[in-house]
């Protein structure tokens, strides 16, 4: 495990902000639980960075697969878990839960920062076995329990809740939410006072990597970016590309992702074969190298069901794109209609295609709505803003309840 020793000077952390310690002054021990490594360096990094600059010892535990190295050369400590996150077998899940257990016994942290669901729900538990002081609970968007139609979904919505309860019960437990309907929805259900809701818009943007650039030359691109799930509306974009193609209307549909073997949503691989070859969309495996993507591209499009806070928009509209998104929760904090965006209903293939079309052919309302999303970006979702937040709420958890166990 590297040393993860605090690279600012001791007097203070980023942008002048208190120190991350215990009460006998010690460095405080943030600890992240997330299911998947890449997950956690592409949302969660800039935070980890943060805390680990304002004094805090940074703990990762996570399933390791490609990103290990760079976690280990930030200089945080890695714990590799033995999970996944759609595995079903009891064994394994059991053997993943002691894991959480003894490492929150053996770390002693002051904070853990459990993201999205699954880490919420074994780790809520954990923490209260453990006696962890504070909890973090990341919900990036209520996803697929909450919008999917499938029986599983229904069937394990009231027991996500009354897990929930029992992982939440006592005033250590405080939930980070991207969106106002999903902060209504804890406090309505019981599951959290408001005052321990707290609404943190996304992951934040590098807003000098995510720069303006002019449009490319030549036949418009409408760019889709993330994983291929049906709920991401990827069945209504295909649809929406069939029905512009035979308008004639000259674009490419561009899918930046895969499918997500580890999601019930997953699209199928064959499926995504067969739509490109029959010339319906253009597909390309997920890039590191996103402001190149949002550079090539004319317009952002997600037709999807529910966002927590959609990253791909945040990062489009940096990047001074304008968007097609559906006018659900999550998508409509960034994409504003007829400001920076156009929304239509989720599910509307039609109304889809219709917004697509629109903005395709109107190279003007595509740069002026391009130009008032970076100006909505720099204003409400810079990641200095979000990391800024983040670190205060780190600081009053550790405050009201003491870092001492």
């Amino acid at each position: 495990m590297p040393d993860p020793t605090p690279r600012t000077p001791p007097e203070a952390g980023p942008a002048g902000g208190a120190r991350l310690s215990r009460g006998d002054a010690s460095p405080a021990v943030v600890l992240f639980l997330v299911t998947e490594d890449w997950y956690f360096c592409s949302h969660r990094l800039p935070i980890a960075r943060a805390a680990r600059a304002a004094g805090a010892r940074v703990i990762v535990a996570t399933r390791v697969d490609a990103h290990g190295a760079l976690i280990e050369r930030e200089g945080f400590g890695l714990v590799s878990l033995p999970w996944r996150r759609r595995s079903t077998n009891p064994l394994r899940e059991v053997r993943a839960f002691i894991s959480i257990c003894r490492l929150y016994r053996r770390e002693r942290p002051d904070v853990v920062h459990h993201v999205a669901i699954k880490p919420v729900v074994y780790g809520g538990l954990a923490a209260r076995c453990a006696g962890v002081p504070n909890q973090v609970n990341a919900i990036a968007g209520l996803g697929y329990l909450e919008t999917s139609r499938q029986l599983r979904a229904r069937l394990l919505r009231p027991v996500f809740r009354a897990v929930l309860r029992i992982a939440w019960r006592g005033g250590g437990a405080h939930a980070i939410v991207q969106n106002p309907d999903d902060a209504a929805a804890l406090v309505s259900s019981g599951l959290l006072e408001a005052g321990r809701v707290h609404a943190i818009r996304g992951s934040g943007v590098d807003v000098e990597r995510f720069a303006p650039a002019p449009e490319a030359p030549g036949r418009v691109n409408v760019t889709f970016a993330g994983r291929l799930l049906w709920s991401k509306g990827i069945g209504e974009l295909v649809e929406a590309a069939r029905l512009l193609r035979a308008r004639g209307v000259d674009l490419d549909i561009h899918l930046v992702g895969e499918p997500d073997r580890e999601n019930p949503e997953s699209v199928p691989d064959a499926a995504l074969r067969g739509w490109v070859a029959e010339g319906t969309v253009v597909s390309h495996p997920w890039s590191d190298d996103m402001p190149a993507v949002w550079r090539a591209a004319h317009v952002a499009v997600l037709p999807s069901y529910r966002e927590g806070l959609p990253k791909s928009l945040l990062e489009a509209a940096a990047s001074a794109r304008a968007l097609v998104a559906t006018d659900v929760p999550g998508c409509r904090e960034i994409a504003r209609d007829g400001v920076n965006a156009l929304l239509v209903p989720a599910r509307d293939a039609g109304a889809l295609a219709g917004a697509i079309e629109r903005l395709a052919l109107d190279p003007s309302l595509r740069r002026r709505f391009g130009a008032a999303g970076r100006e909505i970006v720099e204003r409400e979702f810079a990641e200095s803003i979000v990391v800024a937040r983040t670190l205060d709420l780190y600081r009053r958890v550790i405050g009201a309840r003491g870092g001492n166990w």
